[in-house]
């Protein structure tokens, strides 16, 4: 771990061994903190703050010192992928784009650094009236599982250009790119102060509590699960401390019949069973007007029987292992339950026969908006196909769900591509396409699927506190 400026054990020796879910075989040990740890973490993360060596940085500094970790993660990306992949099961191409979408996230917000901005305001009387956008202060980021580095960059990336101090926490399972990623960093002498960064690992429930529950911790951003995300919500709240939650999705990608069905196919596979389908933001429902219900299907398994299932490192693979075989074991369990309230296994539906945590890619049709494979998250590599006859029934069916983080739209008819993204009940659609975001452009959730933004010139407003300040002249 990388806590108050040196690589050190946990403060007891404890150690968990970490896994290649393709192969099972152990292939690290890493620290298994303890609170004391975290307590270091803090004051050390609280001591830089204060110091304000990288808070008063000049801006423009700030962000020279970010397009160097860009350029160092641009440089690392291969070994930072091949580790990725061999930690998260996930294909070395899929991991590759992910850290290069990393550093690109790194780029564009260190151009950002150097503006943000206060503003005057008129006010009665004598007087001059202004406000200051100033440091958060300490955030803790708590790192999922599923796109470890990429999403650790994401709100590390902006907390850093806002002049904030950074604990990073990656998920027990899969934390090697984030702690290779840190050292990189070290190594290229990008010009980082001392303890601006940190990381610490180990379990989610102590570690990631201790943090959010923290009264020298300033602000919390997490990506999981809703159980996850409700948890840290009210271990902050003990201290007031805000938080941004990035959760859940049942994402829906509704075809009308004019849509161009083969690229839209193969955009329901990307969105679906890239990463094995562990996305908070994967197309898990295809929501697709009878008329041409038949002929989708149709192409989306014949598009997927071209997608090789392997280890990720392996040439050709497009679907690697799952991150882990219990985690398996939930989503076969899942669909196994979802099966008995109705539906039809078109493909898949199994465990792969072989070493390692894999799964087959599975579509599902005749699955009615009552069936849990409809409502429920599965976290995997799972497709649920509903019809529908009336614009109003798809959209019913679209914001039938506790979750609303990004939905497609795949038509012709320009009014009705306008209308459905007014009125689908989600932080993100995306028409004609699937799934797509950039380093700036929002990336938000409504209902179970979140609070705050992630991405965008939005998203620093989590890590800057408004001060506003009166003059009589």
């Amino acid at each position: 771990m990388l806590i108050a400026g040196e690589w050190c054990d946990a403060e007891d020796g404890a150690t968990a061994d970490i896994l290649n879910p393709a192969t099972g075989e152990v292939i690290a040990k890493t620290p298994k903190a303890t609170i004391g740890d975290v307590e270091k973490c803090v004051l050390a993360s609280r001591a830089a703050l204060q110091s304000k060596d990288w808070a008063a940085m000049d801006p423009a500094q700030r962000g020279r010192i970010l397009q160097k970790m860009a350029a160092a993660t641009y440089a690392n990306a291969k070994s930072l992928a091949a580790l990725e992949s061999s930690n998260n099961g996930k294909t070395f191409r899929e991991a590759l784009s992910e850290i290069r979408y990393g550093a690109w996230t790194l780029e564009y917000f260190a151009g950002l650094s150097d503006k943000i901005e206060g503003s005057t305001i008129p006010v009665p009387g004598n007087r001059l009236n202004y406000t200051l956008r100033q440091p958060l202060g300490v955030t803790a980021h708590i790192v999922p599982w599923n796109f470890p580095l990429q999403l650790a960059i994401r709100s590390i990336a902006p907390a850093l250009a806002a002049g904030c101090t950074v604990i990073a926490k990656p998920a027990s399972w899969t934390p090697l790119s984030l702690i290779a990623w840190a050292k990189a960093m070290q190594d290229s002498e990008v010009g980082l102060p001392a303890d601006v960064l940190q990381v610490i690992t180990g379990s989610g429930g102590l570690i990631g509590d201790a943090l959010a529950g923290h009264a020298g911790v300033d602000g919390v951003v997490l990506t999981g699960g809703v159980p996850t995300g409700q948890a840290v919500m009210a271990k902050a709240s003990e201290n007031l401390t805000p938080v941004t939650l990035e959760l859940g999705g049942k994402g829906a990608n509704i075809v009308f019949s004019d849509a161009n069905l083969r690229h839209c196919a193969k955009a329901i596979c990307f969105g679906i069973f890239m990463n094995a389908g562990q996305m908070c933001w994967a197309g898990s429902r295809l929501i697709v007007h009878e008329d041409v219900h038949d002929e989708l299907v149709d192409a989306v398994v014949a598009e997927v029987s071209k997608w090789p299932v392997g280890p990720g490192m392996e040439e050709g693979v497009r679907m690697g292992s799952m991150v882990h075989t219990s985690h398996r074991d939930d989503v076969l369990n899942m669909l196994s339950k979802g099966l008995e309230q109705g539906g039809e296994v078109v493909c898949g539906g199994n465990a792969l026969d072989r070493e390692g945590a894999f799964m087959e890619a599975t579509v599902v049709t005749g699955v009615s908006s009552d069936n849990l494979l409809f409502q429920e998250e599965l976290f995997g590599p799972v497709l649920a196909v509903t019809k529908f006859s009336e614009d109003a029934e798809a959209l019913a069916l679209a914001n039938d769900t506790p979750f609303g983080l990004l939905n497609g739209i795949w038509t012709n008819n320009l009014s009705r591509a306008h209308r459905f993204a007014r009125d689908v009940e989600s932080g993100m659609v995306s028409i004609n396409e699937y799934p797509i975001t950039f380093p700036q452009t929002a990336f938000t959730g409504w209902k179970k699927s979140g609070i705050g933004i992630e991405q965008s010139k939005d998203a620093l407003n989590f890590y800057t506190k408004v001060k506003n300040v009166n003059v009589k002249l």
